[in-house]
């Protein structure tokens, strides 16, 4: 099940120029259980809020040491948490760690349970009930597990991988050799991959042959640089980079990364790609994932995942389609005021400005509606030209907790500067989006265990939530601005309605051409891109929608609630306080971290 907890990497996907559209990046990170990992059950009896603390911190280390992505991502300093021997590992596929996964899930579960709740602090009670529902979720989900793909276009290993290795920092000397010894596992890693593969297709629940036949040419390009290959050349300059070394160790270093990068990494995209070669073919659905045998049971399980909001398929669905009609019919009252607003919107260019200027621009027309985030620092790199058909335009790799004052984005250097798109997606990826939220998470001081806890409806709903306000900041007229806004907002509600219909309603082919006729688009080349690319990475697409219509509802909850004593900028700064959670969970807890020029809910007292 996605059980793997932490996601480095966020980002959004564009479709094509007439259908664009967002699509996650997530690391599916396996864990697997550290050498010494602490036995909880002593902890029956433990009912005070320290006790609860220690347990939380016991979490945190052995998952987060479980596997060295998720360590190093976390942390730069792990000895300052007492992590000081840790396994040098890229996680556990095997039927085996599955297991084992599942037993210390199960053992976690039982040990929150022992906790007296009612003696636990309001920040402790949160906590304890997102671990309760994390821990539920994936043991009552376990027996599904070969549903899950850990192999997909954007968002799967093979993709992610090649981008973590390149943004592996390197803090001090421990920092490399953990780093060559980590890559050297590559090969031996994706066996363990072609092993599940192999597996799910035992099942007959392997991928789609149009599925199949991306990966094998996106692990194909990746290993066709051979000695010139990115991981070599960028490993070189870390180390150039790197202080403290001597002339003799530098070039020892760059020697073994380069015979590791040749023997290991490229090999392991080979053998990727031959053993997916030998499985095409053996795909039984090349449809949505309703067509599996407990295919609904797991869509429905992967929508809450993914979204993190409780209602069922159909009050979803019926969601998504009232909002389409409310802003298509806003846009249309718009474009009756003014007949040429469209033609507008199609001649908005913006000034060819590099990156940090544009997110320097946004940091300061934000505080507007946002609380004034931290000084940090951030670079903007650009993707590697091998990966650029495959990985989204833009993404953000999440800072350690420990040090989130030193951040990344990357972008895709083909990007046209002076598209409005442009803007919005730095607002995505950047200020007031995921590095913002990220950093004003961090600075609320949520604690380390939360941060091994995966909500992606709450961290891609935000970065959609501000992407769309972001459209105000653009300097544009605001007809202009509200009317891009809601023909973004509606065309992401048409890939929501088509993953659901896809997944949920079994629709063909032929069904999704028909539905995005209906609204008067009939590139089928395009219509097709987006039917494969949603049955190949379900509910990808809700994260980003249903997260928005979330926070769009929690606020017009709150303005309700507070009256006059709501603010925008207070709310922002209590969801953020609150941190990633399911969005049952944040209206939960709202009036908690609500404050209101400087007074908590309620703001008046009989």
């Amino acid at each position: 099940m996605k059980h793997r907890f932490f996601s480095s990497i966020n980002g959004k996907r564009g479709l094509s120029a007439v259908l664009c559209g967002s699509l996650a990046i997530s690391l599916f990170a396996c864990s697997s259980p550290s050498a010494g990992t602490t036995d909880f059950s002593s902890a029956e009896s433990a009912t005070a809020s320290a006790d609860f603390d220690d347990f939380l911190q016991q979490f945190f280390c052995n998952e987060v040491s479980s596997n060295t992505i998720n360590l190093h991502f976390s942390l730069s300093d792990p000895e300052s948490f007492g992590i000081t021997d840790y396994p040098i590992s890229l996680g556990d596929l095997s039927e085996e760690g599955i297991a084992e996964e599942l037993a210390r899930t199960e053992n976690y579960l039982e040990t929150l349970k022992s906790f007296d709740y009612s003696s636990l602090t309001t920040e402790q009670q949160l906590t304890y009930d997102l671990l309760a529902d994390s821990f539920s979720l994936q043991i009552e989900n376990a027996d599904l597990y070969l549903y899950d793909e850990p192999l997909s276009p954007s968002t799967g290993i093979q993709s992610q991988l090649p981008i973590l290795y390149e943004e592996y920092t390197f803090y001090d000397e421990t920092d490399i050799t953990d780093y060559l010894q980590l890559i050297a596992l590559t090969d031996s890693f994706f066996e363990q991959i072609i092993a599940f593969e192999q597996k799910k297709a035992d099942a007959g629940l392997f991928m789609s042959d149009f599925a199949c036949d991306t990966l094998i040419s996106q692990c194909e390009d990746f290993a066709s640089e051979g000695e010139n290959h990115y991981l070599i050349e960028t490993f070189n300059n870390r180390i150039d980079a790197f202080d403290g070394l001597s002339q003799q160790k530098r070039e020892s270093y760059k020697i073994e990364n380069e015979k590791i990068v040749l023997e290991h990494v490229l090999p392991a995209y080979e053998h990727l790609a031959d053993a997916l070669t030998e499985l095409l073919g053996s795909g039984t659905n090349e449809q949505g994932l309703c067509y599996f045998p407990d295919g609904k049971e797991y869509y429905e399980y992967l929508v809450y995942y993914s979204t993190g909001c409780s209602d069922t398929i159909k009050d979803i669905q019926t969601m998504v389609a009232n909002e389409r009609t409310k802003v298509l019919t806003e846009a249309s009252d718009l474009m009756a005021e003014d007949p040429e607003l469209w033609e507008k919107c199609d001649e908005v260019s913006l000034n060819n400005v590099d990156s940090t200027t544009t997110l320097n621009r946004l940091q300061s027309a934000m505080l507007t509606d946002f609380p004034a985030p931290p000084e940090v620092d951030f670079t903007v790199s650009y993707i590697e030209e091998c990966m650029e058909d495959y990985l989204a335009p833009a993404f953000y790799i999440t800072a350690p907790i420990d040090d989130y004052h030193s951040n990344s984005i990357y972008i895709n250097a083909s990007t046209d500067t002076s598209d409005i798109s442009y803007f919005t997606t730095l607002a995505h990826e950047g200020y007031p989006g995921h590095l913002y939220q990220t950093v004003m998470s961090y600075e609320a001081g949520l604690s380390p265990a939360r941060c091994v806890l995966n909500y992606p409806g709450y961290v891609e709903g935000w970065a959609t939530y501000v992407e769309m306000q972001s459209y105000y900041y653009a300097g544009l007229e605001d007809s202009v601005a509200s009317l891009l806004q809601k023909n973004q907002s509606a065309m992401l509600s048409l890939y929501a309605s088509t993953d659901l219909g896809i997944h949920y309603d079994g629709w063909s082919y032929e069904d999704t051409v028909q539905f995005w006729n209906t609204y008067g688009i009939r590139n089928e080349d395009a219509i097709r891109d987006i039917y494969e690319l949603i049955v190949e990475e379900p509910a990808h697409y809700l994260k980003y929608y249903i997260g928005y219509l979330q926070f769009e509802e929690l606020k017009k909850t709150a303005s309700i609630k507070y009256l006059r004593f709501f603010d925008e900028t207070a709310f922002h700064q209590a969801v953020l306080a609150i941190g990633p959670a399911p969005f049952d969970m944040i209206e939960k807890y709202l009036d908690d971290y609500y404050v209101y020029n400087g007074k908590k809910y309620p703001f008046i007292v009989p």
